[in-house]
């Protein structure tokens, strides 16, 4: 995780709040871009709530696959209840200001779900390396407990972390200044503010990014090196297209996901600028939440054919009224 340089040589302060600069240049009052905002959560909400009501009552899609597609959902609707109702109501505040324990708790939720989300997507692919490269030791290899397990491990080591280092950071003396140049409280922003050596909290963030996001895209990206092997080995064109079927819902996610992360935190600080950092910040907490359930409802045959099955049974029971 890219991390700016300490500042030294300021006045220390103890903040009891911050001013979010990144809704400054705005038009005044932004109606249409709160509406934009609004329509745009209720979307992901409806979009995830959606393929968790189906995947739960349809039968056929009781499977782990289905299972960890529940969590993602649910794990997307946390995600950006962290920051767009608080964006929302910034937008048509006066003080664009967010209390110290209120911003510690955002950022908080923020990695916390962050890295669970990572962890799960490779959860995700090392269940469909199981299923495709040994499709008869799948139900006793991923079976109900090991599942549960997975996502616990994935939660519980991703919140135990991130409580570790909001802890340090918001501990750390914080100088005059307590404006973010950005739209919520993120860890980069805010560690600008902080004065002395910031040395240390900047090697553990970086392991911690390591642990939770380049070793679990490491570990999907062995997974499909797996799986496409696998396929190519098959004999039938039909076969190899039926079974990358699986597998191109989560890919596509995976590729959305890991790239605006990327582009996030990952970019050489020579070619950090704010705008782009709020940009790619933006993309990150929103725009992969909303299409995360357009991609796995039109490129899904499984979802699709079980969401047409329960508007047939709704259209058949309510014709029976």
């Amino acid at each position: 995780m890219k991390y700016p340089d300490a500042m030294k040589g300021r006045n220390q302060s103890t903040a009891t709040e911050f001013i979010l600069l990144g809704y400054s240049g705005l038009p005044n009052p932004p109606v249409l871009l709160f509406v934009m905002v609004l329509v745009t959560y209720m979307i992901i909400l409806l979009g995830n709530i959606l393929i968790i009501l189906i995947t739960l009552a349809d039968p056929g899609l009781h499977t782990p696959m289905y299972f960890f597609l529940r969590i993602l959902s649910f794990l997307e609707i946390c995600f950006t209840a962290v920051t767009i109702p608080e964006m929302l109501v910034k937008l048509l505040a006066v003080e664009k200001s967010i209390s110290f324990s209120r911003c510690a708790a955002q950022m908080y939720f923020l990695i916390s779900v962050g890295g669970t989300e990572c962890c799960l997507l490779a959860i995700m692919a090392y269940d469909r390396y199981v299923a495709i490269c040994h499709p008869l030791l799948y139900t006793s290899i991923m079976n109900k407990s090991v599942c549960l397990q997975l996502v616990g491990v994935a939660w519980l080591s991703s919140n135990l972390v991130t409580l570790m280092h909001v802890t340090w950071l918001f501990n750390l003396p914080f100088c005059t200044s307590n404006q973010i140049d950005h739209f919520f409280c993120d860890a980069p922003p805010v560690l600008e503010l902080v004065c002395g050596n910031t040395y240390m909290i900047e090697i553990e963030a970086l392991t911690s990014t390591v642990v939770f996001v380049v070793i679990p895209f490491l570990l999907i990206f062995w997974s499909y090196l797996y799986i496409l092997t696998t396929i190519l080995k098959m004999p039938s064109a039909a076969g190899r297209r039926k079974t990358f079927s699986t597998c191109s819902s989560h890919l596509t996610v995976v590729v959305l996901s890991f790239s605006t992360t990327g582009l996030t935190y990952f970019q050489p600080k020579s070619s950090i600028s704010p705008s782009s950092s709020k940009f790619w910040s933006i993309c990150y907490t929103v725009l992969t939440p909303l299409l995360n359930p357009v991609v796995y409802t039109l490129r899904n045959n499984e979802v699709k054919g079980a969401l047409r099955r329960i508007f047939c049974r709704l259209l058949s029971s309510w014709g029976q009224l």
